[in-house]
Formats: structure tokens, C-alpha cells, sequence
């Protein structure tokens, strides 16, 4: 009677551990890079180690980002981000 109390136990919990796995797959955060040169600062966003975007703030003009087009590995220019990060303003003075 145990024995089968705690695999019923068992079997009744495999749901949630496939749930809360998937859940850890879809809200992963991005790790985000930060570079500097003299012209510019990037922002590198990758998620589960692969490369989402990139931010680009240069010194003079409006920022813009890169994404990477499919496989090949090329970037294109587009003026709003694709990765949703959290950009809550707390303060502004």
C-alpha cells in the first residue's frame, strides 16, 4: 500500500516539474554585454547564449539595434528592440 501511495505521489508531480521546466525556458532573462569604443556603446543581448540583438548608442544620433537575419549570421538595422527586457523608470528627476 505504501509503494503505491508514492508513486502515485511520484506520477502526480511530473506535471509540474514539465510545467516549471518550460516556464525556465520561456522567461529566461538576456545577458546583456556592455561595450565601449570611442564612437559608440553597444549593448549585447543574448539569450540561452544566443545573440538576440545588438543596441548601438553612438555619441552623436539616436540609438538603433542590430539583429541577426536568420542563419547566415548577418545584421540589419531596425529602429525598435525585439528582446522585451523590463525598463521600469523608478526615479526621474
Amino acid at each position: 500500500m505504501l509503494k503505491k501511495l508514492l508513486l502515485i505521489a511520484m506520477l502526480s508531480s511530473l506535471p509540474f516539474a514539465a510545467v516549471h521546466a518550460q516556464d525556465d525556458l520561456l522567461n529566461q532573462e538576456p545577458q546583456i554585454t556592455i561595450t565601449h569604443d570611442g564612437e559608440a556603446t553597444y549593448y549585447e543581448y543574448r539569450v540561452g547564449g544566443q545573440l538576440k540583438e545588438i543596441k548601438v548608442v553612438p555619441v552623436i544620433g539616436e540609438p538603433y539595434y542590430l539583429v541577426p537575419k536568420g542563419e547566415s549570421g548577418d545584421l540589419i538595422r531596425v529602429g525598435e528592440p525585439t528582446v522585451l527586457t523590463p525598463k521600469w523608470i523608478l526615479f526621474r528627476w
